[in-house]
């Protein structure tokens, strides 16, 4: 299920950005099930699990570090997007990581998780997470 924003609002809104930034942001937010399934994968040990989507180089002859190397990939995606959430809002920021990770709008979010707020406040803290996500991302 996809939100149902609109990805260009007035320039004149206070989290503006440009549509195509947006979509940038959102597609980089969708993967975090993705980081976070690569991540778990990591066993601790020197072999690199299957499906990894990390390059390969030939840069480390220690492929333990190597490991350590793409752990710590997906884990700095993970937290920027965590920390981002809960920066947007302290309290519905567990629920804005669900949205923006999982793509799911504010009515399914009101069904599956009964989202404490109006749409209105929902969809503003949104847009938020969005514009800070930007800034923190460059």
């Amino acid at each position: 299920m996809s939100t149902t924003i609109h990805p260009e609002v007035s320039e004149k809104n206070k989290y503006w950005i440009d549509k195509h930034r947006y979509y940038e942001l959102k597609h980089f937010c969708l993967q975090y099930p993705l980081w976070k399934k690569e991540y778990q994968s990591f066993d601790g040990y020197s072999k690199q699990p299957a499906g990894t989507e990390i390059v390969q180089d030939n840069s480390h002859s220690d492929p333990t570090a190597k490991c350590v190397e793409d752990r710590e990939y997906y884990l700095n995606r993970m937290k920027i997007i965590e920390q981002t959430a809960i920066k947007t809002d302290s309290i519905l920021g567990p629920y804005i990581l669900i949205g923006v990770t999982e793509g799911i709008s504010y009515n399914g979010l009101k069904m599956k998780h009964n989202v404490p707020c109006c749409r209105d406040t929902y969809y503003d803290l949104y847009r938020r997470f969005f514009w800070l996500l930007s800034r923190e991302r460059g």
